[in-house]
């Protein structure tokens, strides 16, 4: 029962991370970059926010983004990042599939309990890939703005990111390790039964013993 809950707990904190790295994927607010400082630029308004797929100039009136579409002159960090990030993105569907449908309550047919724990653990498995994927994308992606612009502060498309790693990290470990086979138990009752089975030896012995009452 424990480990269904942990199972459980861990299913819900891997999709839960999933959809918060779809997020992070899918704006372009991880970073706000400034060529001064932040007063300076908001006087100014010349705000930028930096994401993987586009450029976009923050002000009180404006909000514009410049797609990224030269792929070969983006930097290597820009790249690296968009390519974990899809990678995570499209990892994280057979992962929460493969967890959801080991669940104690989900039965395939007459299939054993092993069965379900091997894709258990190959959905912890795959969830954690998914988590080491976004760690080096959120970790590298603010440390290459920086060097590149000057970096102000991190967007929440940052934090989503963050966030959807920490979890799928925690989820993926839990179920991992919650989908152990336990070996087989025998209780009393069981010994008790192959005791009572063992051979007994009642009837020779009183055949013995009717002949020599005999004689």
């Amino acid at each position: 029962m424990a480990n269904t809950c942990l199972q459980f707990t861990g299913f819900v904190m891997s999709f839960l991370g999933w959809i918060g790295l779809i997020i992070a994927t899918a704006t372009n607010e991880w970073v706000v970059t400034c060529k001064y400082n932040m007063n300076t630029c908001k006087k100014m308004d010349e705000l930028e926010a930096k994401g993987l797929w586009a450029d976009c100039v923050i002000s009180t009136a404006l909000y514009h983004c410049i797609t990224l579409t030269q792929i070969l002159e983006l930097p290597a960090y820009i790249q690296t990042s968009r390519a974990l990030m899809v990678t995570a993105s499209i990892l994280g569907l057979p992962a929460v599939a493969l967890v959801l449908m080991s669940m104690s309550c989900i039965n395939l047919g007459s299939e054993p309990e092993s069965a379900k724990n091997k894709r258990s653990v190959l959905g912890g498995t795959i969830i954690l890939l998914t988590a080491f994927c976004g760690v080096v994308s959120t970790v590298w992606f603010p440390i290459g703005a920086h060097h590149e612009r000057g970096l102000m502060s991190f967007g929440f498309s940052l934090y989503s990111g963050w966030v959807g790693t920490a979890l799928c990290l925690l989820g993926g470990c839990m179920i991992t390790c919650c989908s152990v086979d336990t070996p087989a138990t025998y209780t009393d009752n069981n010994r008790f039964y192959y005791s009572k089975q063992g051979p007994t030896h009642s009837g020779p012995a009183s055949t013995n013993h009717a002949k020599s009452a005999h004689v």
